[in-house]
């Protein structure tokens, strides 16, 4: 038995998972502490993963060299590639996932990373020597020393969960909280705050007359969320079900307002403007006559179905008799109500954008305890401050992402520079670069890096470089190669298109949002063999990033022009070259913000709220520009 490692990870849930398999697979002897040993990764709330930004969130850990890709694919049960009517910038990837299968794939995960080792109890105090975190003190009293910790508590820090007028302590349901580490940290100085989550009934399957509701398949294609091509969906597929409330169900929902803690002053805490709850909804839109709600299967082979949209903290009595209003649910069986959670969470500013604390040296922070919400929020988070931990250790450079190279960028810069004021969600409308953050080149855009730090193996490396050529070729192929008119416009006039004149290049014709590159070949012979030249496995990711390249290369080049002269504001350094306070000639909101923040570079303090044009160019001025 060890009692010093590298790096300790407290609590293993989505960025606990990712941040210690991070460290460990850079080379740093890492331990990680959880409470349950068989509840690694749990899905707290639904069996899903990805989404509108999320998804893309995911295919971006993959590219760097993390698992939940990989862990999902095992595990999913359905897979869906949301938003394909708007353009390639908004495909978001989303599957459902079998919740069990996928704590094991996460535990198989954990317990076959080198470096990489368990320990079940709970930290109820950090070891913090001179300003700097050494170890940590577990509630049975072990000490482990650690040159970094990375702190991942999730809804654990003072958890109390909330049906009606019940309370129980806990971070999940049947789970206990995790107590002392709030109120170490806010005696040496952090701020700290409680936020408000909650989660749905869940339904026995076997209740509910599917006659009665909108069946939504899964895609069957070959998307998915791992870009190792060896990683396959081999799970059994299962449908999803729509269903609608209505007035019966809103009379009662409202009859029990009085009774939902969410509205009798019982919680006070800030809770999801995203993600409201059901009681919620029918205040904030009382003009509704019907809220949709999706239920979703918790496995392959389960009959627990999830209840999405019907989050709720009313007593079971008013969540049971509110949904048996709905006709699909009239013989309804239900395995557990849903609850409201609140948790202790910290101030993102205090973060540096390695997520390192600011107040203490080696202590990161990741996950929901900085303000987010969501499975690959988290899990963005902790592989980031995973990898600068052990960055840390060894002496290495800072590893941070920036706005234009991921969407994890653009969710870490928004945390340490904004901060939040409800639970964080990633949205594709966070991103000013949206074009350049596609779901499809995410590989493209950080792999390399990801191999340079080591963590990338060369596998991935060498498949991301052979993609790359692929690609290209055709984009290649596709300036050089010249088609006559009579070969072409026989097929344009059946799809009711103009014809040619003359003979063009077939990159000209990939432009016409009508045409693509499969139809095309069914006309170009030497495109066809082209294709069929292509690597089996990955041949139609291929082609459509290929076909997205041609279709966008304008908006894709102008938006990287822009983020370009962006950059050189990223590129100039501000942090310790001015005393903030002596500046009378800034705004007392700008001094009091830019104090408190401490922004790195002069674009960070563009983006912190109460920060003028006029106030830049102050700074700029100070800083000699």
């Amino acid at each position: 038995m060890k009692f010093s490692y590298d790096v300790i990870v407290i609590g293993a849930g989505h960025a606990g998972c990712e941040a210690a398999c991070a460290a460990a697979n850079l080379g740093s002897q890492t331990l990680l502490i959880t409470m349950d040993m068989n509840k690694i990764a749990q899905m707290s709330c639904n069996p899903a993963v990805g989404g509108i930004a999320k998804g893309q969130i995911v295919r971006e850990i993959d590219a760097l060299g993390g698992q939940m890709g990989i862990v999902t694919d095992l595990a999913s049960i359905q897979f869906r590639m949301l938003n394909r009517s708007k353009g390639p910038a908004m495909w978001s990837p989303r599957a459902q996932a079998d919740r069990m299968r996928f704590m094991e794939e996460w535990r198989k995960t954990v317990e076959n990373t080198p470096n990489l080792y368990m320990w079940q109890d709970s930290v109820d105090h950090l070891l913090i020597e001179d300003g700097v975190v050494c170890g940590v003190r577990t509630s049975v009293g072990v000490e482990f020393r650690a040159k970094a910790v990375v702190l991942t508590a999730g809804t654990f820090l003072n958890g109390l969960m909330h049906i009606g007028p019940v309370k129980m302590q806990g971070g999940r349901i049947s789970e206990p909280a995790s107590h002392g580490i709030t109120e170490q940290l806010r005696e040496l100085g952090f701020a700290t705050d409680r936020m408000k989550t909650g989660t749905p009934v869940r339904i026995d399957g076997r209740t509910i007359n599917y006659a009665l509701t909108t069946e939504q398949q899964g895609d069957d294609d070959f998307h998915k969320f791992s870009f190792l091509p060896d990683v396959e969906r081999k799970l059994k597929q299962r449908s999803c079900y729509i269903v609608y409330t209505n007035e019966d169900v809103h009379t009662v929902l409202r009859d029990g307002l009085p009774e939902s803690p969410l509205f009798n002053g019982q919680i006070t805490s800030i809770g999801p403007r995203y993600c409201p709850s059901i009681e919620t909804k029918i205040v904030t839109f009382a003009d509704k006559t019907e809220h949709q709600l999706f239920i979703e299967p918790e496995g392959e082979t389960t009959h627990e179905m999830y209840l999405n949209g019907f989050s709720s903290s009313l007593p079971w009595r008013i969540q049971f008799d509110a949904l048996k209003r709905i006709p699909a649910f009239a013989d309804m069986q239900i395995y557990r109500p849903g609850y409201a959670i609140e948790y202790d969470f910290f101030d993102p500013t205090q973060l540096n954008h390695t997520l390192e604390t600011k107040r203490v040296k080696n202590l990161f922070f990741a996950g929901q305890v900085n303000g987010t919400t969501g499975y690959e929020e988290a899990a963005g988070q902790g592989l980031v401050a995973g990898i600068n931990a052990h960055q840390n250790v060894v002496g290495g450079e800072p590893f941070v992402l920036g706005r234009d190279e991921a969407y994890i960028g653009v969710l870490i810069d928004d945390l340490v520079t904004k901060g939040v004021d409800e639970p964080y969600r990633m949205f594709t409308s966070r991103a000013e670069y949206r074009i350049l953050l596609r779901q499809d080149d995410a590989d493209m855009r950080l792999t390399e890096r990801s191999y340079k730090l080591g963590l990338a193996t060369e596998q991935r490396y060498e498949l991301m470089l052979s993609k790359r050529r692929q690609i290209e070729g055709i984009v290649e192929f596709a300036k050089e190669f010249s088609i006559k008119a009579s070969i072409i416009n026989p097929m344009l006039e059946r799809e009711g298109l103009p014809t040619l004149k003359q003979g063009t290049k077939l990159y000209d014709l990939i432009l016409r949002p009508q045409l693509t590159i499969k139809i095309l070949a069914t006309m170009v012979e030497p495109l066809a063999e082209r294709l069929a030249a292509l690597e089996d496995a990955r041949r139609d990711e291929i082609i459509e990033a290929a076909e997205i390249l041609i279709k966008y290369q304008g908006y894709i080049e102008r938006e990287r022009v822009i983020a370009d002269k962006i950059q050189r504001l990223e590129n100039l350094k501000l942090r310790g070259k001015i005393v903030y306070s002596d500046v009378k000639a800034l705004s007392t909101e700008a001094r009091q913000k830019l104090e408190r923040i401490d922004p790195d570079t002069v674009a960070q303090a563009s983006r912190i709220p109460g920060i003028s044009p006029s106030d830049i160019n102050i700074l700029l001025l100070l800083l000699g520009r």
